[in-house]
């Protein structure tokens, strides 16, 4: 085999009292798919934050073609050739897909909106290049992200959790499109929680836990082996929910309409039932945001009313939503859920204690007791944006009222590893107890069939079909999220 393309060499790198990554060593070869596997907290992230210039290691060194590098900037990185998508897009919002595409290059306007729709293209992308990039869904954010990094001409391609926004026909263009630029010598970094697309995409995988490389191994291979080394006890299989039986109506959507023409919903109705889990289906922009941000009370309605315990609630807002019992956790962790450079203390003190005066002492057992709950790897000092992406997840969760009417969520699963996810379910189905009804967005259609009492597929907007998901399957569901009505 030919030397590394790159190499990480004894890396190592702690926050705080928290050692990300441990004397890692890891060698990546030209034209070759290799996988990263690990549960969340495992060193994956900050690995590659590592090679893409975000971060610097305490210790160790990165070797590029053969030659030590000092990578202390993602610019610096970029121009090296390495280029990196994050499982938040790096994305400047208030600019268009066009304006986005052309940062950090020379190109007009106009040639910029005319390579971003070509390159798109190539992997089923449809990039609007003058759509503001707010108005994205962070499966569209994610596309723009990865041909915006394919078109400056990286060498080193790294996607950290690339697929959890993304429909299943994106995943198969963008998988295409991996394969034919590993055939023409780009190596290619792929970090993922989902074992099938490791063995399905890559050719080899390193597996991390805690910080160490515990294996690195051809692929493909069995999953059950992948799990026993991701996890020293094996990870928990996910079992269907049992099915709740109708109780009193919580929530109830009449005719409602809200959002704009691309993303929006259109004369959408629905009752939701007291201890009833519904699962949202479609793809990205089809509507489900706006049901969502409907119901929590931070999206406009243009027509049809919103109804809570039967009292007519259609404008008002997302405080008297929370107050009413309803939370929303958005698929948008820092944008929308968490505030940066605020450690976990803070977030947890901001959530439940409305005083003036704060008892830090208090607050620190506090965030300690939610750290142990909800298994955060990090200290109650951590920052949220120092966290994986998959525990930035889990301090959402540990955020939310004990007692809720209506829970909200979009992809509450999105990075986690398999053991995490089924735990964090686990947790949210316990709610079901106590009454709370809960409504998700997921783009994984095992992750709807599994804990969904129903599921609801929107297409282009509207709710094309209800299914009973107990007497459905992944077919049918996948057939109905392209906008095709089975007889």
């Amino acid at each position: 085999m030919s030397p590394p393309a790159a190499e990480f060499i004894d890396i190592s790198k702690s926050f705080g009292r928290v050692v990300a990554c441990d004397t890692v060593n890891l060698a990546l070869h030209k034209g070759r798919i290799h996988g990263i596997l690990g549960e969340n907290g495992a060193g994956k992230s900050t690995l590659m934050k590592i090679l893409s210039g975000i971060v610097s290691p305490d210790g160790g060194s990165v070797v590029l073609d053969g030659s030590p590098i000092t990578l202390g900037s993602p610019q610096q990185a970029l121009a090296a050739g390495i280029g990196m998508l994050h499982q938040e897009p790096l994305v400047c919002l208030p600019f268009t897909a066009a304006e986005n595409f052309r940062l950090g290059s020379r190109r007009s306007v106009a040639e910029s909106s005319a390579e971003l729709v070509e390159t798109g293209r190539r992997f089923g992308f449809k990039l609007d290049p003058a759509a503001v990039t707010r108005s994205l869904s962070i499966g569209e954010r994610q596309q723009l992200e990865i041909v915006r990094l394919l078109a400056a001409g990286i060498k080193v391609l790294i996607l950290d959790e690339p697929t959890s926004g993304i429909t299943v026909n994106q995943r198969r263009e963008l998988f295409a499109a991996l394969h034919r630029l590993a055939s023409d010598g780009l190596t290619v970094l792929f970090v993922s929680h989902k074992l099938e697309e490791v063995n399905e995409l890559c050719t080899s995988v390193t597996v991390l836990r805690r910080g160490r490389v515990v294996g690195t191994s051809n692929l493909p291979r069995r999953e059950e082996d992948l799990v026993d080394m991701m996890f020293e006890q094996g990870s928990l299989i996910p079992t269907r929910a049992p099915a709740t039986e109708g109780g009193a109506v919580v929530a109830e959507l009449t005719a409602v309409s809200s959002g704009d023409e691309r993303t929006g919903i259109v004369q959408a109705d629905l009752q939701v039932a007291q201890g009833e889990v519904i699962g949202l289906a479609g793809l990205e922009g089809s509507g489900q945001g706006s049901l969502l941000r409907a119901l929590a009370g931070t999206a406009a309605i243009q027509r049809g009313r919103v109804t809570i315990g039967g009292r007519d609630v259609t404008h008002r807002s997302a405080q008297r939503a929370a107050e009413a019992g309803i939370s929303f956790l958005p698929g948008g962790r820092l944008e929308e859920g968490l505030l940066p450079g605020l450690s976990i203390t803070e977030h947890i003190e901001l959530a439940s204690n409305s005083a003036r005066f704060v008892d830090w002492d208090a607050a620190g057992v506090r965030a300690a007791e939610a750290i142990d709950a909800f298994r955060i790897k990090g200290s109650p000092d951590s920052a949220a944006d120092q966290l994986s992406g998959g525990n930035q997840q889990r301090l959402l969760l540990a955020l939310l009222p004990p007692k809720l009417k209506l829970l909200l969520m979009e992809h509450p699963t999105r990075g986690l590893d398999l053991d995490s996810a089924a735990y964090v379910w686990g947790r949210l189905l316990e709610r079901r107890k106590h009454g709370t009804a809960i409504i998700f967005s997921s783009a994984d259609i095992d992750e709807l069939l599994t804990y969904s009492d129903r599921i609801l597929v929107l297409f282009e907007g509207r709710i094309i079909a209800r299914l009973a998901a107990r007497d459905t399957d992944a077919e049918e569901v996948g057939t109905l999220i392209g906008g095709r009505v089975t007889a």
